[in-house]
């Protein structure tokens, strides 16, 4: 059965979600209100395929992949109806109410069997699907960054979502040569950020407070655990603005002092250093390398 997915939101996250989905083989329509983002998308892929091919993960052509991504300008008040969609997959950003508006109109534009899905990065599902008239077919798919790299997504069962659901997504992830992490109570974090989030905010507080430097925390993390990046590497690939909001908004649902953002990350937000997109963040970065 030929597989179709709708993505709405071109950014980093929509877009590496819909190369995954084109390299398995899928039909895939990728929106966006902005024609730059749908353009610069595009770009993102290609250069992406090519890296792939380079080194031998993808066996196609980057154009015989991208062949399969339709752009499509986005219209909130009158979606292009899908009737026929096997998945739609909201990845804009992490505002509730524009989350709920888009999937509002993808109920509507969708048909029936469509799963419909968020890649949240903590909102819970329960949350979002609140408006929903079937929230029964929707769920949390949680892909990371970058998703053409990263081979886990969190596949998150809502309060709502049907066991059906959870099932038919988890075999959907499988299909794009994903391993699907199962999260069966819906949470904020969901289960692989909460981990993540209590060991990048204490390496953060052990730079803040002076005990190590940046590059030396990530250098002893690499070494003795086998993480293929450390902590400040990631949160800087992240984008540290983004970091910052998924902590924030996590410590103010549960008030969980494990998750409230440090001091020094707030700090460098709020001087610009965002990490990899802004050239400084916990390290410098010239041509893509960190650097202390």
């Amino acid at each position: 059965m030929q597989r179709s997915v709708l993505i709405v939101g071109a950014g980093a996250m929509g877009a590496g979600i819909a190369q995954v989905c084109a390299q398995a083989g899928w039909d895939v329509t990728l929106s966006d209100v902005e024609q730059q983002a749908l353009d610069r998308a595009r770009g993102s892929m290609r250069s992406s395929l090519e890296r792939l091919a380079r080194k031998g993960v993808v066996r196609e052509t980057p154009g015989i992949v991208l062949r399969r991504v339709r752009p499509l300008l986005w219209e909130e008040n009158a979606p292009e109806s899908q009737p026929d969609l096997t998945l739609a997959i909201e990845a804009v950003p992490e505002d509730l109410g524009l989350k709920r508006r888009i999937l509002a109109a993808l109920e509507t534009a969708c048909g029936a069997c469509t799963i419909i899905a968020t890649n949240t990065s903590g909102i819970p599902i329960t949350t979002l699907s609140e408006e929903l008239t079937e929230p029964g077919r929707m769920l949390g798919m949680h892909f990371f960054n970058p998703p053409a790299l990263m081979k886990v997504v969190e596949v998150i069962q809502g309060e709502q979502t049907t066991s059906e659901t959870f099932q038919a997504a988890a075999e959907l992830v499988r299909e794009m040569d994903r391993e699907p992490v199962l999260v069966r109570r819906d949470l904020p974090g969901f289960v692989l950020n909460r981990v993540a989030m209590t060991a990048s905010n204490e390496a953060i507080r052990l730079v803040q407070e002076g005990v190590v430097t940046a590059e030396d925390l990530d250098r002893g993390v690499r070494g003795a655990f086998g993480w293929r990046m450390g902590p400040l590497e990631t949160v800087d690939l992240v984008g540290l603005d983004v970091v910052l909001a998924a902590r924030e908004e996590i410590f103010r649902r549960t008030a969980d002092p494990r998750f409230e953002p440090p001091a020094l990350l707030r700090d460098l937000v709020e001087r610009g250093h965002l990490g990899r997109k802004t050239g400084r963040g916990f390290f410098r970065h010239e041509d893509g390398k960190g650097e202390g």
